[in-house]
């Protein structure tokens, strides 16, 4: 084995992305509680919002807070934007007492994605470099680091099938080595996400094993290295891009990698305990054929995400280790100790709504029942009864039963949002069978979907299902946005000029 030294590998170690696109959110408090107590001291935000840096005061975990894309840019063109956002977002948080431990500031989120055709492009650098200028200005250029999370896709290996002939993708390498050497001159890490799921999810042919870490019987020769993994194979097809850019000892963190236990028939808790369980004692004790570990990386993620766009697929909203409500899902060794008893720690104190689902009332006209079934699951998540999910096995009544309780607790069991043209009441009994699971909602006082009715009821109008403005990785990795995304945007956009102009 040929292993590289990289810079800061005293770094090394296993984080945590915290999502925040759910209807109804733990509380921060609650959240930062259960992170400390599975000893989790890295974490990865998709913004900086006010709420969840407060809750992070004194805590000093290491964090990585977030300038949003449809920010890039206002920062990009302004100077005084990106000064702006570091005195706001940074600069009161870490120099305060019992400040917040930031580290780095992801600038955008995978800007070179294939599917925004171009958009951030020539945005990118510029944006990274004023971010850079403003952290040097505020004193906090050598203790805070600004870098862009980049999607895989930013790779290729050109006439090559094989890691070493690694190259960044032709089309947009001029911007990109632009990045790396801004990287380079601050001595800031190349952040990338690798989604082996995806690999294996988006093509029926590619080879099942090599998504895992259990060994291949055909592994991919590369010289005198041999790789049994896509992970292996794409971290150091990047290595050899860098390599190949004069950067060979740049740091690498894995940005975002994990394993969704729902809405695909890849997508289960066998599979997500098989990859990151075997992934975590990979990075810490394995590293890659170029890399020696331990190596740092950030899991995907902490909480699942009911909010989350599905337009990449139903998986979107299953990616947490942790359950909605900060209940593990299943057991893992967050220190790659190979103790196959470790037990994750649930959230604590959580409250839950009366113990109380909607169901399908068989009483009812049936002949309404599709086009009601249609209305809850496009106003609720009902990822859970596609094909190969954790409730494909039931049948066609207790799949309506779902998707009318999805509807019923994401509006927080009002009888309004129990009746769908007479067809659905009320039950004490849990509907719950096997791996298919009917949630009872948290009680929070941030719900973000309000005012609802089913169809036939009385009451207020009917509203769409009310989605977070903060996003998280799954929205973006694909490039899908709905319209709800490009409005957030531009609001987003508006008062950060607004904000500017105060200043």
């Amino acid at each position: 084995m040929v292993w590289c030294n990289s810079r800061h590998s005293e770094a090394a170690g296993i984080g945590v992305n915290w999502g925040t696109m759910a209807s109804h959110r733990l509380p921060n408090k609650t959240v930062v509680q259960m992170l400390r107590a599975n000893g989790i001291s890295k974490v990865k935000l998709f913004d900086a919002d006010p709420g969840v840096m407060e809750s992070l005061r004194g805590t000093d975990m290491e964090l990585m807070i977030a300038i949003p894309n449809e920010m890039l840019e206002l920062v990009a063109t302004l100077p005084a934007a990106a000064r702006n956002w570091v005195r706001k977002n940074v600069t009161r948080y870490r120099t305060a007492k019992n400040g917040v431990k930031i580290k780095y500031v992801a600038v955008g989120n995978e800007p070179f994605l294939k599917a925004y055709n171009g958009s951030y492009d020539n945005l990118a650098y510029p944006a990274l470099k004023n971010v850079q200028d403003a952290l040097v200005s505020a004193g906090l250029g050598e203790s805070i680091k600004a870098t862009i999370p980049l999607n895989g896709d930013v790779l290729s290996n050109g006439d090559s099938t094989l890691p070493s002939g690694g190259i960044f993708r032709p089309d947009i390498a001029p911007q990109v080595l632009k990045v790396v050497e801004a990287l380079g001159e601050h001595n800031a890490p190349f952040v990338i996400n690798v989604y082996p799921f995806l690999s294996l999810q988006q093509d029926p042919h590619f080879p099942r094993d090599f998504a895992f870490f259990d060994g291949t019987d055909f592994p991919l020769v590369d010289g005198n290295l041999s790789y049994t993994n896509v992970f292996d194979a794409s971290y150091d097809l990047l290595v050899a891009a860098l390599t190949k850019a004069g950067y060979s000892n740049m740091t690498i963190i894995i940005g975002e990698i994990g394993w969704p236990t729902d809405g695909d028939i890849n997508a289960n808790v066998a599979n997500a305990v098989r990859f990151n369980q075997a992934f975590i004692r990979h990075v810490l004790q394995s590293g890659t054929p170029l890399r020696r570990p331990p190596l740092e990386a950030y899991l995907f993620s902490l909480l699942d995400e009911d909010q989350k766009t599905i337009l990449p697929g139903n998986f979107e909203r299953h990616w947490g280790i942790f359950g909605y409500d900060g209940k593990a899902k299943y057991r893992l060794d967050l220190q790659g100790s190979g103790n196959v008893t470790a037990n994750l720690v649930n959230a604590s104190s959580v409250k839950y709504l009366p113990r109380q689902w909607c169901v399908l009332d068989p009483s009812g006209d049936i002949a309404r029942l599709g086009n009601n079934m249609d209305y809850a699951c496009s106003h609720s998540d009902c990822t859970s009864i596609v094909p190969g999910s954790s409730c494909d096995g039931m049948g066609s009544d207790a799949k309506a039963s779902y998707a009318f309780n999805s509807y019923y607790q994401l509006y927080d069991q009002l009888n309004t949002s129990c009746y769908f043209d007479g067809l659905a009441t009320i039950t004490k009994t849990s509907p719950s069978s096997g791996t298919c699971q009917f949630k009872i909602q948290i009680a929070t006082t941030n719900s973000s979907s309000t005012s609802p009715r089913s169809p036939g009821s009385s009451g207020g109008d009917s509203n769409s299902n009310s989605t977070s403005s903060e996003s998280s990785g799954g929205s973006r990795r694909n490039g899908c946005y709905s319209i709800r995304d490009l409005l957030v945007a531009a609001s987003a956009i508006l008062i950060a000029l607004w904000k500017l102009e105060r200043f």
